[in-house]
């Protein structure tokens, strides 16, 4: 199997001038639970708020494997400082997803990468994403063609920022940062 990446260079994101960045206290309550990830790390509880009007696909998709605690114990396999974390895989390499089929693409223009975005890795190929996931450091560009955004770090972006980095151009992580527990809202007691 190809490598799941995010198809942007980190190279770009140096360029990138002062984004917008968004409050680490913006708050968690969205109203709907259903569409909210509770994923717990080491460091503490990360609230990411899902768009399902943007990505109703990939947005069911994370779901449907946070409910089968697919995630659970899966590594942030690719870190790079500046740019984004990457977790999803279960064997760690890149190279992973689960026994669902790949999904096509769900590209808007109607949002930008901004810090803390959250969005589905992929190979080249648009229609290879599967379980693989991002959530950006600091805002970015755009990929080749458009923003492929499924959801948004709404508390606790400060928990995600002491994940662990890689090393290399390639941000592969030795001993890597494992998400303990990655959830719905609605379905925690």
């Amino acid at each position: 199997m190809r490598r799941r990446t995010l198809i942007a260079s980190a190279g770009a994101i140096a360029t990138v001038t002062k984004g917008i960045i968004m409050s680490e206290s913006a708050s968690a309550q969205t109203g709907d639970l259903d569409n909210t990830i509770y994923m717990e790390i080491k460091q503490g509880r990360v609230v990411i708020e899902m768009f399902p009007d943007i990505a109703p696909l990939h947005v069911e998709r994370i779901k449907l494997l946070a409910r089968r605690k697919f995630y659970d114990g899966t590594p942030f396999h690719r870190v790079i400082e500046g740019f984004m974390a990457q977790g999803g895989d279960p064997t760690g390499t890149g190279t992973g997803g689960s026994d669902l089929p790949d999904l096509k693409a769900e590209f808007t223009t109607k949002r930008h990468f901004l810090r803390g975005t959250c969005g589905m890795a992929r190979t080249g190929n648009p229609d290879s994403a599967n379980s693989q996931f991002f959530i950006m450091f600091r805002a970015g560009p755009a990929s080749r063609r458009s923003v492929y955004d499924l959801g948004q770090v709404t508390q606790g972006m400060d928990l995600v920022d002491q994940i662990k980095r890689g090393s290399g151009g390639g941000g592969t992580v030795s001993d890597p940062d494992k998400i303990i527990h990655f959830q719905v809202a609605a379905d925690v007691k």
